[in-house]
């Protein structure tokens, strides 16, 4: 049944390869975030990586069934994030079963999402990604993940879960790499810096796809 239910799985992001979607939670924070950036990384991915992702990418909630639709899932957000025991168990099912989360924290999110991927997966732990990783050496190399915007003096860094050997869900802390997706009158971020932060959103589209 497991076996079937993967090769369902697969046939289904194998049809819906070429589109991605943005995550809703509850808990009151604004997944709603950065209406720009997504779409501005689906652009420069199809221009700069070959990929020809649709470019309106969707939303879809953590509990719903649409999630299995896609290769990947994008969450942002500045505040509360709560996942119920069901918005857990499917979101694990997914990530479990092929599906990937990239997590870009838009400065807040941190404390909220740490609990609440406990609940995903009780027994594992966010690990920092060593930048020999493939994840940051796909189209574009890069030595450090890029630092969009100054908060409290951090520096940079990308966390990882992995099930099974594979990396299941990528967080950017500290970076606001979909601060650096948006439109440039958004934040008014230097071109350089944009482009930075869409090469490394570019990265993590490539590896997924590929992986």
């Amino acid at each position: 049944m497991q076996k079937l239910f993967i090769l369902i799985l697969f046939l289904s992001f194998s049809i819906s390869a070429q589109q991605v979607a943005i995550l809703k939670y509850g808990g009151g924070g604004d997944w709603y975030a950065n209406p720009t950036a997504v779409p501005n990384l689906i652009a420069y991915s199809n221009t700069n990586i070959n990929t020809v992702i649709n470019e309106k990418p969707e939303t879809v909630e953590v509990s719903s069934s649409e999630i299995f639709n896609y290769p990947i899932l994008f969450m942002t957000g500045h505040g509360n994030i709560f996942f119920t025991d069901n918005d857990a168990k499917n979101l694990r099912k997914y990530l479990t079963s092929g599906g990937f989360l990239h997590i870009s924290d838009n400065y807040g999110l941190d404390k909220y999402i740490r609990k609440e991927l406990k609940k995903v997966f009780p027994a594992l732990e966010l690990q920092e990604i060593p930048y020999n990783h493939p994840i940051y050496h796909q189209t574009f190399s890069f030595e450090s993940l890029p630092k969009i915007h100054e908060h409290d003096g951090k520096l940079p860094q990308g966390f990882g879960i992995f099930y099974k050997g594979r990396m299941v869900c990528f967080y950017d802390y500290e970076s606001d790499l979909s601060d650096g997706w948006e439109d440039e009158a958004v934040h008014n971020n230097p071109k350089q810096v944009r482009e930075k932060a869409l090469k490394m959103g570019s990265n993590i589209i490539k590896y997924v796809f590929n992986n």
